[in-house]
């Protein structure tokens, strides 16, 4: 009798090698084999190109809504297969891992669909359209026993692991507080312009996004305060629509006690006559201060700032794909859990006044 790992005995069906296969989330591949659900703008050069330049990981086929787009992007791209229809991606036997890309409001159900088809799943941020989702999202990887991990990206980039270090170093001694400040002007050149089917840009459509420009850019922020300072213990917060260009708000604030005692203050506008996006780090000895959307880290202690410089990434979220891939293959820890990302999703839930 042959048993193979490829889940079949003389050349039938092995179902108990399929289910020990599900358990243990793909760590048996030899090589990950990635279909993309949604290939727009985010996976162009952020995202999609690294799924290649990373050992044991190839990109083999994507999808989108548009046929004839995603025939593009595959003929641009060199990837071998592209469909119109997600769930023949998700089933197509070559396929071993889902990167899901499309707006926020598409995620929950085509993770629930990979995740029950056994094929783990990389979903983009924010995770979901809100907490209650995110932790449908979650209970179907347990139910399943397949891996989940939210492209909260920044926590693997060298500039965030140098602040994290910091912390962790005590470099300014006991943290106290964090002041944050995203502001933008209603045309800014840092929020994508990619159109929905409307023509309209999707990320002003609560409806699609979750809440607007808010919840296309704070995941960012607030991923790295839980990254950088654990679970919160309570969050307020407040928004409203001031300039009524669209249908949801643009101003939001909101605030963070966290279980060590470190407490966050933020604060997003999309209406303002000037830019900010600034984080900074207050402590016993000094402070880190840094932009979300930059390359300098500065430390201050002693009246004494100490720049760190570090170089734009070519593909922004190639450092987490590839602890992604190690993490689907068996060699390394989740780098970002559905667990943590869920955390995230309660926060922008509380400062935007949604039941957590």
């Amino acid at each position: 009798m042959e048993i193979s790992l490829n889940g079949r005995m003389n050349g039938k069906p092995n179902y108990f090698m399929e289910k020990v296969r599900n358990m243990l989330g793909n760590d048996r591949s030899a090589e990950l084999k990635w279909g993309i659900i949604g290939c727009g703008d985010v996976t162009e050069v952020k995202s999609g190109p690294a799924f290649n330049k990373i050992p044991g990981s190839s990109l083999v086929a994507v999808m989108r809504r548009s046929g004839a787009k995603a025939q593009d992007y595959a003929y641009r791209h060199n990837v071998p297969k592209w469909y119109d229809n997600a769930a023949r991606l998700i089933n197509d036997p070559e396929i071993n891992a889902i990167y899901i890309a499309t707006p926020p409001l598409q995620h929950e159900e085509y993770a629930l669909l990979a995740l029950a088809a056994g094929k783990p799943v990389y979903v983009e941020k924010p995770m979901t359209l809100n907490a209650v989702s995110a932790l449908r999202m979650k209970e179907a990887a347990e139910k399943y026993n397949v891996k989940l991990t939210v492209a909260h990206y920044r926590r693997q980039q060298p500039m965030f692991l140098k602040v994290k270090a910091l912390i962790d170093q005590k470099a300014i001694g006991d943290i106290s507080l964090v002041q944050l400040q995203m502001h933008q002007p209603h045309n800014s050149d840092l929020i994508a312009s990619t159109a929905g089917g409307s023509g309209s840009n999707w990320r002003f459509d609560p409806a699609i996004s979750g809440g607007g420009l808010f919840h296309d850019l704070s995941p960012h922020q607030l991923d790295l305060m839980i990254y950088f300072f654990g679970h919160p213990l309570k969050s307020m917060g407040l928004s409203l629509n001031q300039a009524g260009l669209y249908p949801a708000d643009d101003i939001v604030s909101g605030q963070v006690l966290f279980k060590n005692g470190v407490l966050f203050n933020g604060s997003w506008c999309f209406n303002a006559a000037e830019k900010t996006d600034s984080c900074e780090i207050i402590g016993t000895e000094g402070k880190i201060t840094f932009p979300m959307f930059g390359h300098k880290v500065t430390l201050r202690k002693n009246g004494i700032d100490q720049d760190f410089i570090f170089d734009p990434l070519q593909h922004v979220q190639q450092p987490m794909i590839e602890q992604v891939v190690n993490y689907f293959s068996g060699r390394g820890e989740n780098p970002c859990s559905a667990q943590d990302a869920m955390l995230c999703m309660q926060l922008m839930d509380s400062f935007t006044c949604r039941d957590v």
